[in-house]
C-alpha cells in the first residue's frame, strides 16, 4: 500500500511561530507544509514565500479556500511557491474551471474542499470530473465543536471518487489510523500538532498510527461521558475562554482549596440558611451531580455543614456551590470535598421547608437550570448553558492545547507579548 501522506496546518497567525512549527513536525516525520487560511490572511503572500525560502524541498500548501477569480489566486499562490492551493468546492464552477486551467499552467495541483457542503458526494463527482486533482473530507472547526466528525465524511466518499483524497478536522493521534482504514492518501492535522507542547513528538506519534494502523475500536460513550471527560481535562478559565468570557459566578470562595468538581446543575432555591430544601437535594441528585443553592447571597446564616456534605460524599456527588455561608469548614477541608461559598460562618438556620428543588434560579450573577454543566476549581466556577455543554466543551479544550504551545514558547525564552504580537493586533 503506498504511504499515506500527512500534512500539517500552520493555522497560526504569527509567521515567525509557524516557520519554527514547521521544522519541528517536519523532525517528526511530516511530509507536507501547509499555509494555513489564517496565516494567509495575517500575513498575505509573504508566508508561502517565507516557507519555501525556508523548506526548499518540501511540499507546500497554500490553503487559500478560493471562492472567486480562480485564475488570480492560483497564480498568485504558485508564483509564491506553493505546489498545492486549495479551493472551496461549494465555489461556482466557473471559478472552479478557471482554478483548474491556471493550475495546469502554473504546474500546481489543485485540492478542492468539501467544508460545507451540502451534497458531498455528487459535488465530489463533479469536482473529478472537472479536473480537481485532490478532494478534502473537511469538518470545520465550529462544525466538530458541535459533533461533526470529518472521518464520516471520508467514509461517504471512498468509494465513490477515484482521485487522491484527504480528510482534515479534528483529525488525532487516535483517529489518524482510522482516517487511512477509511481510504484517506493524505492526512491533514493542525491543532493537535501546531498547539503542542512538543510538537515533534506529536507529529510522531500521528505518524508511527498512520504507518501502522491499529484497529482498535474506540469505547462507545453517552453524550453526557463524553463532556464529563472533556471538562475535566480543562480549568475553569479555559471555558470562560471558550464562551467569550461569560459564565463566571461572583464572589465565590474555594472552601477546600486545590479542589476540581465537573457535573450537572441540581438547582436548590432557599432563604435565611433555611436547609431543609439543601438536604433534601442531595436525596434527588445523581452520582456526579453538582448541588447549586441560592440562599439570596445571606452570609450570616448557614444552610450548609459537615453532615450535608458527609451525605453528598456518600451519594458520590461532585460538588456543592452556594450563594451565601457555609459552616464547619474544618471538617470540609479535611475531607477535600469540592464546596464553594460566599462566605464562612458558625450560624446554621432552621430546616422550615421553605423554598423550591429544581427550578431556574439565580446564583452568585448567573442564571442556573437543572441539567446546565457546572465546572468549578480554585479559579472559580462557571455554569454552562445545557444546550452548548458539548461544544463548550470541545472548544474549552482547544483554548488549552493553545495554552500549551505558548507555555512552551516563553519556557524557550519568549514573552507573552513577543508570541501574541501584541502590539500588530491591537486594535486600531
Amino acid at each position: 500500500m503506498k504511504k499515506a501522506v500527512l500534512q500539517v496546518a500552520l493555522d497560526l497567525l504569527e509567521l515567525k511561530r509557524a516557520l519554527q512549527i514547521a521544522q519541528e513536525s517536519l523532525d517528526g516525520g511530516a511530509d507536507w507544509i501547509e499555509a494555513g487560511t489564517p496565516l494567509i490572511k495575517s500575513e498575505g503572500m509573504t508566508a508561502i514565500r517565507a516557507i519555501r525560502d525556508q523548506f526548499p524541498g518540501s511540499v507546500i500548501v497554500a490553503d487559500m479556500k478560493i471562492a472567486d477569480t480562480g485564475a488570480i489566486e492560483v497564480e498568485m499562490a504558485a508564483k509564491a511557491g506553493a505546489n498545492i492551493v486549495c479551493i472551496l468546492a461549494d465555489a461556482d464552477d466557473s471559478v472552479i474551471a478557471e482554478a483548474v486551467r491556471a493550475s495546469r499552467l502554473y504546474g500546481t495541483r489543485l485540492m478542492a474542499d468539501l467544508i460545507n457542503v451540502a451534497d458531498p458526494v455528487s459535488r465530489a463527482c463533479q469536482l473529478e470530473s472537472m479536473g480537481v486533482d485532490i478532494i478534502c473530507a473537511h469538518v470545520g472547526i465550529d462544525q466538530q465543536m458541535i459533533g461533526k466528525k470529518s472521518i464520516d465524511l471520508l467514509t461517504t466518499l471512498s468509494d465513490q471518487v477515484h482521485v487522491t483524497l484527504a480528510v482534515a478536522g479534528g483529525i488525532d493521534a487516535t483517529t489518524a489510523g482510522q482516517a487511512i482504514h477509511c481510504g484517506a492518501d493524505i492526512v491533514i492535522v493542525g491543532g493537535w500538532i501546531v498547539r503542542s507542547a512538543n510538537v515533534t513528538e506529536s507529529t510522531r506519534l500521528i505518524r508511527v498510527e498512520m504507518d501502522a494502523p491499529s484497529l482498535l475500536q474506540m469505547e462507545k460513550r453517552s453524550r453526557d461521558e463524553e463532556i464529563r471527560a472533556l471538562l475535566m481535562q480543562v480549568s475553569s478559565p479555559n471555558v470562560t475562554d471558550a464562551m467569550h468570557r461569560k459564565g463566571a459566578m461572583q464572589d465565590l470562595i474555594s472552601i477546600s482549596g486545590n479542589v476540581k468538581m465537573v457535573g450537572k446543575a441540581v438547582t436548590v432555591q432557599t432563604v435565611a440558611g433555611d436547609w431543609a430544601k439543601p438536604v433534601e437535594a442531595i436525596d434527588l441528585a445523581q452520582k456526579q451531580d453538582v448541588i447549586v443553592i441560592n440562599n439570596d447571597g445571606c452570609t450570616h446564616i448557614a444552610p450548609w455543614g459537615e453532615l450535608a456534605t458527609l451525605s453528598c460524599v456518600s451519594k458520590g456527588i461532585s460538588g456543592v456551590v452556594i450563594d451565601g455561608a457555609v459552616r464547619d469548614v474544618d471538617d470540609i477541608r479535611a475531607i477535600k470535598f469540592p464546596l464553594f461559598a460566599k462566605a464562612v460562618v458558625p450560624n446554621a438556620g432552621e430546616p422550615k421547608g421553605f423554598g423550591e428543588i429544581n427550578s431556574e434560579i439565580r446564583c452568585c450573577g448567573q442564571q442556573v437550570s437543572p441539567g446546565d454543566w457546572i465546572i468549578g476549581d480554585e479559579s472559580g466556577v462557571v455554569v454552562i448553558p445545557a444546550v452548548r455543554a458539548y461544544e463548550v466543551a470541545r472548544r474549552a479544550l482547544e483554548v488549552r492545547k493553545t495554552e500549551e504551545r505558548i507555555r512552551e514558547e516563553i519556557r524557550r525564552g519568549s514573552t507573552l507579548s513577543e508570541v501574541s504580537e501584541l502590539i500588530k493586533w491591537e486594535k486600531r
